[in-house]
């Protein structure tokens, strides 16, 4: 809820409400509760990814322009990863716009493979384009290293989840 705040005019009679609004208000909203958001999911290169029955689900707390989030994308077993010939660079959707500027500030990934019971962590890079997105980059695992797409770091499939999370400076 941080907002600008506002100018007190000198010789002015200071009402609670107003103090409430601009004092107390604020700094509850520091330690509030996370506001919940839908990121898309986009791929840089060949067919677009869809969730069909599975699920996507971000939440995020802002503080001034500084904003950190998270998400979950479920596969379903109608997902499908996109794809096309790899290198497709997924990409998420962003609660807000990231500044210009420091355009390598790394997100986190990990990708769990129920099937193999195995985790992948990652990194991600933020982009100004498409409305503010996170693109996946690479994996840590030298087993899998490479964009994170269709094929990397495993073939998805029902049951498998990829978490998200990063903290970056917004544009407003």
């Amino acid at each position: 809820m941080t907002t600008t705040p506002r100018t007190w005019v000198v010789g002015e009679v200071v009402a609670a409400a107003t103090l409430n609004a601009e004092i107390r208000d604020q700094f509850n909203s520091f330690f509030g509760a996370w506001t919940t958001y839908t990121p898309t999911w986009l791929a840089e290169g060949g067919a677009a990814p869809t969730i069909g029955n599975g699920t996507i689900a971000g939440r995020y707390l802002k503080v001034g322009r500084t904003v950190d989030w998270v998400l979950q994308l479920s596969w379903g077993s109608t997902t499908a990863a996109g794809g096309g010939g790899g290198s497709e660079n997924w990409m998420f959707g962003l609660p807000s716009i990231p500044a210009t500027g420091f355009t390598y500030r790394i997100a986190s990934f990990d990708a769990f493979d129920n099937s193999a019971s195995l985790h992948y962590s990652g990194r991600g890079v933020y982009s100004n384009g498409n409305g503010g997105v996170v693109k996946t980059l690479v994996s840590d695992r030298a087993d899998a290293t490479g964009i994170w797409d269709s094929a990397l770091p495993f073939v998805y499939a029902a049951g498998d989840i990829l978490y998200g999370s990063g903290r970056y400076e917004a544009v407003s």
